[in-house]
């Protein structure tokens, strides 16, 4: 009886760690795909000037509803903007990893 929190702290630290892999893989595709004009840190200009960094996304979007919008396809009126059409688990991901840099 005294080890039954064992497995409880266990699966806690699973779900942490999965938080962890989703947010480190929403950084790894925001730095593949976004980076070439957007600023995808905590600081930073955008490479790109009409690029918005990362970090503002939480100011004109509704981060709860940002992975539709990426399953859907990402695409703007700038022409140098491609469309982006992400899976599931990938937009939830780059959501996950654009929580941890909103100002």
């Amino acid at each position: 009886m005294k080890f039954f929190w064992l497995p409880a702290a266990l699966a806690v630290g699973v779900c942490a760690a999965q938080a962890q892999d989703s947010v480190s893989r929403g950084r790894a595709l925001a730095r593949e795909f976004c980076s070439p004009c957007h600023s995808i840190g905590k600081s930073g200009s955008s490479p790109h000037k009409s690029a918005p960094p990362f970090r503002t996304f939480g100011q004109s979007f509704d981060l709860d509803q940002f992975p539709q919008r990426l399953e859907r396809g990402i695409s703007s009126g700038h022409p140098d903007m491609p469309e982006f059409k992400f899976n599931s688990d990938d937009a939830r991901a780059v959501r996950d990893y654009l929580r941890t840099i909103q100002q």
